[in-house]
């Protein structure tokens, strides 16, 4: 399919191919301005990415678009064309095994509920992947877009601080 372009009518339908979790999709007929959640979950049945507050404000949709984490209720799926887009399905890296990061949000007992965990784990993510080498208060301030209302934001913090410490010394290596 091709990349869409030119001028929009409010209702009118759109169909363009995206590229997710390594995976071409073809995303047929949705309206142009259908957020990247809905097609997400509505479309291409990959329903780990939550829905929750619907206007950017709790991070629980989080995904990545080309290793940048964004909130998808609130981008424009067509924002994506050409891009690569990662959700919590393909987090694993190919293995199917849970990460050096889900490991940590699991056994620090970060987990309740677990609504928000995807997000938290995808922004976390993108975070480290951008550089591993950083410091509680970056951590605090990269991961301040993510609400959890289960647990205290003090065990996930030092999860992900844990994770940040060992690829830091990994990459030294």
């Amino acid at each position: 399919m091709s990349e869409y372009s030119g001028a929009v009518k409010a209702d009118e339908t759109v169909s363009y191919t995206l590229d997710v979790n390594g995976t071409s999709y073809d995303v047929v007929d949705v309206p142009y301005f259908e957020s990247l959640l809905n097609v997400l979950r509505d479309q291409l049945g990959l329903r780990g990415t939550k829905y929750s507050c619907d206007e950017g404000q709790c991070g629980a949709c989080t995904v990545q678009i080309d290793g940048k984490a964004i909130n998808s209720c609130i981008e424009p799926a067509v924002e994506a064309i050409g891009c690569s887009v990662q959700t919590i399905e393909g987090h694993s890296y190919d293995t199917g095994e849970p990460t050096d990061l889900q490991e940590a949000l699991m056994r620090g007992g970060d987990v309740q509920c677990g609504y928000c965990m995807p997000g938290i784990v995808m922004s976390a993510d993108a975070l480290l992947l951008e550089n591993p080498n950083r410091s509680e208060e970056e951590i605090r301030e990269g991961m301040s877009g993510n609400l959890c209302r289960c647990t205290g934001y003090s065990k996930i913090l030092k999860a992900v601080g844990e994770v940040a410490k060992s690829r830091s010394e990994h990459a030294r290596d």
